[in-house]
């Protein structure tokens, strides 16, 4: 008997992006697909403005209608569009998804997704689509299981079970208590079990009332539990426990694939790796910086916030490049660590700054560098780290969440490990975890070693679509 599955989730690739989550939406449904040919698989995003015009214009509509949300009667249209085998429904409606942004705040943000997990719900039978499992993907769906709950009084509702992803904790989705009763019509009960500090919390939501709860690792999972990592739902998330488990994000090892990646200078594999040196001087050129390629490399791409531990790299830069380092810097973020990086570029002509999201320059920094630094506070998975390994470029890690998951340290006297890892929040810790790196890099035997047992770490989405797969049959 084939299963249905529905995925619920705020962006998706290659359609809207902002982090991680678009890539996990973007890989998953197709890898269950393939695992699974006889699963029913849909995937449910917003409209939003900023999808390209050549996805909008070229839906097929497949009904409007009108939904109350509390006093409001708003419209609701659902289009569709295929690719790759995966159908992709598009929640429409230009009030609340029109403009040119993706994420917004405050009563209105709050108000934009509640519509979308009504919307939800009162697709599915105008579709035809009554799913065995919806998949809700944080905060921004969180809702979904409590309206699950609700209308599962519904014969056509009522064998529906929920999975909800915990993709980061961090982002709750905190809003107006009296508004977000009124919005989904709430009764007291309901609204005192996702009561948080006199608000109403979107995750807390799907971590009450989902049937089946999971992190994107492991580690993370186990993390969580704790008032450290537990962002003050660490309570709720231990009287789940026993429905709560970490299930390892992974890549498309087709898409992200240094042996025919078009982005690419050249290419190359793990057993022949003179096409990364090529890559290496062409980036090298492209940047702007001495093209000399037996200088290290360090590269990183990154939102620029605290949480990336992007403090740790700011106080590490300047000394990898007295010592005669190179370095590049992609993201964006918070504005001191833009002022900082552009200064830094500025004053010194071995570091480049890009401050942008460049999918394309992304693949050839991965390519081309040598070393990966990600020290990040807390990680759930980390995508980063898994696509620098892909392309033989050796990560430098803080041991938390996905990336203790993902990176396992260099041990010298057994010539194992495909990373350097660190434990602790000190500058000094992570210092001398480079210097180590540095000090590998310089033993070039070992060094090629090192990027071939990078290259050939497996984390392909079968394996955990897998996982998923099973999950859902448990549900």
């Amino acid at each position: 008997m084939s299963m249905r599955i529905l995925y619920a989730a705020s962006e998706c690739l290659p359609f809207i992006k902002t982090g991680g989550l678009a890539d996990v939406m973007g890989t998953l449904p197709k890898a269950v697909m393939e695992l699974d040919p006889s699963a029913e698989v849909r995937v449910m995003i917003p409209k939003y403005g900023s999808i390209p015009e050549e996805v909008r214009f070229n839906t097929v509509h497949k009904f409007d209608t009108r939904i109350n949300l509390g006093w409001r009667n708003q419209y609701l249209g659902v289009d569709e569009y295929v690719r790759d085998g995966v159908t992709y429904w598009f929640i429409d409606n230009e009030f609340y998804f029109g403009g040119d942004y993706i994420y917004g705040s405050g009563n209105f943000e709050t108000e934009r997704f509640c519509f979308f997990c009504k919307a939800v719900m009162e697709s599915l039978p105008r579709l035809g689509f009554m799913p065995d499992v919806i998949h809700c993907n944080d905060w921004q769906t969180g809702y979904v299981p409590l309206l699950v709950k609700q209308y599962g009084i519904r014969p056509d509702y009522a064998n529906i079970k929920t999975v909800f992803t915990i993709h980061n904790l961090r982002f709750q989705g905190i809003g107006d208590r009296g508004l977000v009763a009124d919005l989904l019509s709430l009764g007291q009960d309901d609204l005192n079990s996702i009561e948080y500090s006199g608000c109403a919390s979107a995750m807390k939501a799907g971590i009450r009332f989902a049937d089946k709860l999971t992190t994107v690792s492991p580690t993370y999972a186990a993390e969580i539990l704790t008032p450290a990592y537990g962002e003050t739902l660490d309570l709720d998330l231990r009287l789940r426990a026993g429905d709560l488990c970490g299930i390892l994000n992974g890549i498309s090892t087709k898409l992200f694939d240094p042996a025919s990646d078009a982005a690419l200078e050249a290419n190359y594999t793990a057993d022949s790796l003179e096409g990364k040196e090529k890559c290496k001087l062409a980036l090298l050129r492209e940047l702007g910086l001495a093209e000399d390629a037996s200088r290290p490399l360090f590269a990183v791409i990154s939102r620029l916030t605290d949480q990336k531990g992007v403090d740790l790299i700011a106080g590490l830069l300047p000394r990898l490049l007295r010592e005669g380092a190179q370095a590049v810097v992609l993201g964006m973020g918070d504005k001191r660590y833009v002022d900082f990086f552009g200064r830094l570029a500025w004053e010194n002509p071995a570091f480049a700054f890009r401050c942008e999201m460049n999918d394309a320059l992304s693949r050839r920094i991965y390519a081309g560098a040598d070393m990966f630094l990600m020290p990040s506070r807390f990680e759930p998975c980390g995508l980063s780290q898994l696509l620098a390994l892909r392309y033989g470029c050796i990560p430098i890690v803080r041991e938390t969440g996905g990336l203790y998951d993902t990176v396992r340290p260099y041990n010298k006297y057994e010539n194992t490990g495909n990373g350097f890892s660190f434990c602790g929040l000190g500058q000094e810790a992570f210092n001398y975890v480079t210097e180590l790196a540095m000090d590998l890099y310089c033993d070039r035997e070992r060094w090629r070693d090192m990027v071939k047992r990078a290259m050939a770490c497996d984390f392909d989405w079968r394996v955990s679509a897998g996982k998923y797969l099973r999950l859902y049959r448990e549900a």
